[in-house]
C-alpha cells in the first residue's frame, strides 16, 4: 500500500492530488522553485523539497531532482500531475528505478504514445514531410507535451520556416524537448476527447466523450461532458478506437484520446497519457475520483467490468489571468481574492494574496458545474462566475460568462473557430453603469459624520475611476440626509455594500478595495488621482513590453540602423511558458534596441524604437 506521494507538479494540479491524498490517509510531498517558496500547493502539503532555480528547465523539469526529492523526503510513489514530465518516459523509468511506485502509464507506453509523431505511426498515419502550397493551412505541432504550447497555424508557405523555429524554441522551453512535425490543419471542426483508464488485469474503461472545442491559442478554454450531439454511432466509433489504441499499448491508468471531429468524421490527433486539465467534467458525471483510482491502479487493485453510469451533464471554465482583449496577453500581480459561490467545484492553485508570477501557465483555477441537463450547468456556471469574487490582475472572466451564454454555444454548435469568429464581440467592454458612483459612495461612507456637509453644503465631491479603459466622473454630495447623487435614491452605505434604488427598482453593489484598485461587484476600477500625474514621455514608434517576461530571442541580423517591413518579427519575448512576438509596427528604420536574449523585463519597458521617418 502506498503511504507518501511526492508530486512533481506544482499550483492546482499539485493541491487536487493532495485533496485525494488527505481523504484517503496519505502523506503528501511537494516540490517547489524559488518563485513557488509560498505557493498553496507547498502550504497544502505535508513536506516540500526546494528546487533551486525558478524557471521550469531549472526546476519541475530536472527529473534527476525530483527522484532525489522524492527519496529523501521519504516519499514511495511518484504522482506527476500533467504537463512539465508527465509524458516523459525516461523519468517514469528513473522513478521506477529508485524503487519508487509510478502512478502512470508503463514507460513503453509513454513512449509509443507521449510523441505525437509516434502516436501517429501507431495509429496508422503520418505527418506532413514535404509542404507545399497545395497543403495549406496546416499546423506545426510539439511532439511532447501539450496546452497549446508549440503549436503554430501556418498559411502562408514563406512563413513555415520561422514558425517552425518559433514551435522548436517553445517546446524546448515548455518540454524539455524540441521536436516538432506538420500535419494538415482541419478548419471548422470540433476538438472531442474519450477519457480512458485501464488496469494491470486487461481491463479498459472508456469514460465518456468531452468537448473542448472552446479554444485560444490552441489551448482549451471551456470543456464540458458528454459532449453534446455526436450521435450514438459516432460516440461507439470514438469509444472503439480509444480502447484499441490503449489494449495496443498494454496501457494502464488514466488516459485520454483526442480526436477532431469534421463532416461527422472522427480524425486521431494524439493521445494524452496522463490525467487531464478537464477531467473534473468526467469525475462529475461518473460520480468518481480519478486520481484515486489512479492510486489504486498503482497499487495492483482491479477494476470493476465497467465503469459506474453517467448522469447528468457537467461543464468547467478555465479561469486565465490574461487580457483576452489584448491578444491573451498573460497578466501578473497578486491576487488578493478568489471565491465562487457555493454549488460550484473550484479547483485552484492560488490562496487570498498569493502572487501571480511570469514563470508559468495563467491559469489561476477551474469552476466545475454539474447538473441535470446541459442547459443548468451552463446557467449554473455562468451565474457563479458572474458573481465570484476576483479580485486582482485581469483575468478572462467576463469572456467565460459571456460564452457559456453565447447562443452558438448554448445550442451546441460551436467548433475550435469560435474565439476567431466572436472574440471582439466578447471582449466588448461592459460594466455596470452605477459602479463608480458605488465605489466613490463606499469610499465616502462615514465622512458625513464629521460635519463635511455644513462646511460648503452645495459644493459636490468628485471622483473618477478607469473602467476598461475609459475613464468615468462621478458627484456626490454630503447633506444633512446622508450621501445623495443626481438620478438615484441612496438607500444605505457602508464601505463594503452599497445599496441603490433606480427608478423604483433597489440594487445592491458589493465593493471591496486593495489600494488603488475598487471591485464592484464583477466590475474592476481604478481610482484615479484628483491630478493626473505626467505620461512617461516615448519616442514615436516605441515597442513595449506588453507583459513582463523574458526575452528569449532576437531575429538574426537585427541591430540599430537596420530598415524593417512592417509585421517583421523583431524580437520574442517568454512569458508564462508562452512565447509572444513583438513585430515592427510599420516600415522604418530601427533606431534603438535596448534588450538582449535572456534579459527580464517589467510590462511597459521600452524594448526597441522603430522610426519610420529616418530614410533607408
Amino acid at each position: 500500500m502506498i503511504s507518501s506521494i511526492l508530486v512533481a507538479n506544482r499550483g492546482e494540479i499539485a493541491c487536487r492530488v493532495f485533496r485525494t491524498c488527505r481523504e484517503a490517509g496519505i502523506r503528501t510531498v511537494a516540490v517547489h522553485s524559488d518563485a513557488d517558496e509560498n505557493a498553496l500547493h507547498v502550504r497544502e502539503a505535508d513536506a516540500a523539497v526546494r528546487l533551486p532555480g525558478a524557471t521550469p528547465a531549472q526546476t519541475y523539469l530536472r527529473g534527476d531532482l525530483v527522484v532525489k526529492a522524492a527519496l529523501d523526503a521519504g516519499a514511495d510513489a511518484v504522482h506527476p500531475g500533467y504537463g512539465f514530465l508527465s509524458e516523459n518516459a525516461d523519468f517514469a523509468r528513473a522513478v521506477l528505478d529508485a524503487g519508487l511506485v509510478w502512478i502512470g502509464p508503463p514507460p513503453e507506453a509513454i513512449e509509443a504514445m507521449a510523441s505525437k509523431t509516434r502516436a501517429k505511426k501507431l495509429m496508422g498515419l503520418a505527418p506532413l514531410v514535404e509542404v507545399t502550397a497545395d497543403d495549406l493551412p496546416v499546423l506545426v505541432k510539439a511532439a511532447a507535451g501539450g496546452g497549446g504550447r508549440g503549436m503554430r497555424i501556418v498559411r502562408e508557405l514563406a512563413a513555415l520556416e520561422t514558425e517552425l523555429e518559433a514551435a522548436r524554441a517553445e517546446a524546448l522551453s515548455a518540454f524539455g524537448d524540441g521536436e516538432v512535425f506538420v500535419e494538415p490543419y482541419v478548419e471548422g471542426g470540433r476538438h472531442v476527447e474519450v477519457q480512458i483508464l485501464a488496469d494491470t488485469h486487461g481491463t479498459v474503461w472508456a469514460l465518456g466523450t468531452r468537448d473542448c472545442s472552446l479554444q485560444r491559442r490552441h489551448q482549451k478554454v471551456i470543456e464540458e461532458a458528454p459532449a453534446p450531439g455526436l450521435g450514438q454511432r459516432l460516440t461507439d466509433t470514438l469509444y472503439d478506437l480509444s480502447v484499441r489504441a490503449a489494449r495496443a499499448v498494454d496501457y494502464v491508468g488514466a488516459g485520454t484520446v483526442e480526436f477532431l471531429i469534421a463532416d461527422g468524421t472522427a480524425h486521431f490527433l494524439e493521445m494524452n497519457t496522463r490525467l487531464q486539465v478537464e477531467h473534473p467534467v468526467t469525475e462529475a458525471v461518473f460520480g468518481i475520483d480519478l486520481v484515486a483510482l489512479q492510486i489504486q491502479v498503482a497499487e495492483g487493485a482491479a477494476l470493476d467490468d465497467a465503469p459506474p453510469p453517467a448522469r447528468g451533464h457537467a461543464v468547467e471554465a478555465r479561469l486565465y489571468a490574461e487580457d483576452p482583449a489584448a491578444a491573451w496577453a498573460p497578466q501578473t500581480g497578486t491576487l488578493h481574492r478568489l471565491a465562487v459561490p457555493d454549488g460550484v467545484r473550484l479547483d485552484t492553485g492560488y490562496g487570498d494574496g498569493d502572487r501571480i508570477g511570469v514563470h508559468y501557465d495563467p491559469m489561476l483555477a477551474k469552476a466545475v458545474a454539474h447538473a441535470p441537463t446541459r442547459a443548468r450547468a451552463l446557467r449554473t456556471l455562468s451565474g457563479a462566475l458572474e458573481r465570484a469574487d476576483i479580485h486582482g490582475p485581469v483575468t478572462n472572466r467576463d469572456l467565460l460568462v459571456r460564452s457559456l451564454r453565447h447562443p452558438e454555444f448554448a445550442e451546441g454548435r460551436m467548433d475550435t473557430g469560435f474565439y476567431d469568429r466572436h472574440l471582439a464581440a466578447l471582449t466588448t467592454p461592459a460594466a455596470e453603469p452605477y459602479a463608480p458612483l458605488a465605489a466613490a459612495l463606499a469610499d465616502a461612507h462615514g465622512r458625513s459624520r464629521f460635519g463635511g456637509w455644513r462646511n460648503l453644503p452645495s459644493q459636490p465631491q468628485i471622483r473618477r475611476y478607469l473602467v476598461a479603459g475609459q475613464e468615468h466622473e462621478v458627484r456626490y454630495r454630503h447633506t444633512r440626509e446622508g450621501l445623495t447623487a443626481e438620478g438615484v435614491r441612496v438607500v444605505s452605505t457602508d464601505a463594503g455594500l452599497v445599496v441603490l434604488e433606480v427608478d423604483g427598482v433597489r440594487e445592491r453593489f458589493r465593493v471591496a478595495r486593495h489600494g488603488d484598485q475598487v471591485y464592484v461587484n464583477s466590475t474592476a476600477l481604478t481610482a484615479l488621482p484628483r491630478f493626473p500625474e505626467p505620461a512617461a514621455d516615448h519616442a514615436p514608434g516605441s515597442l513595449l513590453a506588453p507583459m513582463p517576461g523574458t526575452v528569449v530571442r532576437v531575429a538574426e541580423g537585427l541591430a540599430e540602423g537596420v530598415r524593417v517591413e512592417a509585421g517583421r518579427p523583431l524580437l520574442w519575448l517568454e512569458a508564462m511558458k508562452m512565447e509572444h512576438r513583438i513585430s515592427a509596427p510599420a516600415d522604418g528604420t530601427l533606431t534603438a534596441l535596448r534588450v538582449v536574449p535572456g534579459q527580464q523585463v517589467e510590462m511597459g519597458a521600452l524594448l526597441a524604437v522603430v522610426d519610420n521617418d529616418v530614410p533607408g
